[in-house]
């Protein structure tokens, strides 16, 4: 007999993800991941998990960015360097991870460009609105 806690969800379109906001406050805080220097203080698989849960926020906060900046007309400034800054996150993505510093701290600086994008998508949005 097999029981399981876990319920899996079919949404192709990521609605129920749009809705759910990021935590975006542990992120805040990249500017330390960002100052590491020296030798690595941590194991190789740490820094490989740290890697993944900021691949893991990027793809999401990428996702907001694609959501945020389909609202707005074509041929918008903002909405193109969304587009510009969205092919530069899909390759930085795309790139195999490495369990060191030198990976950790692109993936952090990427999660601060895509964040970077999304609130002058929303500020965009705002003077829309206005």
């Amino acid at each position: 007999m097999h029981t399981s806690t876990h319920t899996v969800l079919y949404d192709p379109d990521g609605l129920i993800e749009a809705e759910l906001p990021l935590d975006r406050e542990p992120y805040e805080s990249l500017k330390t991941v960002l100052a590491w220097t020296g030798p690595d203080a941590l194991a190789e698989r740490d820094y490989e998990q740290i890697a993944l849960q900021l691949t893991g926020h990027a793809r999401a906060v990428a996702s907001d960015v694609r959501r945020r900046a389909d609202q707005l007309p074509k041929g918008s400034g903002p909405r193109a360097l969304a587009d510009v800054v969205l092919r530069e996150a899909e390759g930085r993505l795309s790139a195999t991870l490495e369990g060191t510093v030198r990976c950790v701290q692109n993936r952090a600086r990427l999660v601060r460009a895509l964040y970077a994008r999304l609130d002058h998508l929303e500020a965009a949005s705002a003077l829309r609105a206005v």
